[in-house]
């Protein structure tokens, strides 16, 4: 399996930035850590293992990122008025720094990665399709814990009131969101149930799957799961 990695400085990160990716060919899917791991976290977990079929045969490649916001959150170093500033400045990070390194990877300017994310990094899947739906084409949230400040907001505002809003609410209509949670131990089902909720009632389709008790927040889970999800997008 090929593997390429990228290391670089930018304005927007206090840190170098990282980009790794696995395969040769195939739709782009961005998938991010877990809880604020690293940027290889999927392959020692064994994740990238089980999406081997997907990706040796051409039908995707896997990128990912340090979950460097995440970490921050986490580890309590961020707090009250310091969340949005520095939650901002990682979205620009993925906007202006990841996807145009993607689009040059893929020799595709105007190509459309795919979010993908278990657990806190099902969250940052769903925040950064609901922030740019003009550029990334779907989000695949397993396991999701959402705490609101990693960015899965859906408080939108009015359609009608800011013509933004209005243009980025008719292009998420447009976008596929697809939940899927167990219901087993350390799982919270109730998060992926509001989220799907609050994007019907925008009208942005969704799709939610609960998987039952035997189910559990676990890579076990996520290495099972996440390979079927993903075919039915590519």
């Amino acid at each position: 399996m090929q593997k390429q990695a990228w290391t670089w400085t930018t304005p927007r990160l206090s840190e170098p930035a990282r980009l790794v990716r696995w395969g040769h060919f195939g739709a782009p899917v961005l998938i991010f850590p877990t809880a604020g791991g690293d940027f290889e976290e999927l392959e020692r977990f064994h994740l990238i293992s089980a999406l081997g079929e997907l990706i040796e045969g051409g039908r995707m490649k896997a990128y990912s990122v340090d979950g460097l916001w995440t970490r921050a959150y986490l580890s309590s170093k961020v707090a009250g008025a310091d969340c949005a500033p520095l939650r901002n400045a990682y979205d620009s990070y993925l906007y202006e720094d990841v996807l145009p390194r993607i689009r040059a990877d893929c020799q595709d300017p105007r190509i459309e990665p795919i979010l993908a994310g278990a657990s806190r990094g099902a969250s940052m899947a769903i925040g950064t399709l609901l922030r740019h739906p003009e550029v990334f084409r779907a989000a695949i949230a397993v396991s999701l814990i959402d705490d609101s400040v990693t960015g899965c907001s859906t408080d939108f505002s009015p359609p009608g009131a800011v013509p933004e809003a209005r243009t980025r609410l008719e292009k998420l209509r447009r976008r596929s969101f697809i939940l899927g949670t167990g219901e087993g131990d350390y799982e919270r089902p109730a998060d992926s149930r509001r989220l799907s909720e609050a994007l019907a009632a925008q009208g942005i389709p969704c799709r939610l799957t609960l998987w039952g008790i035997s189910r559990q927040h676990t890579w076990a889970t996520w290495r099972d799961v996440l390979p079927g999800l993903l075919a039915e997008q590519l």
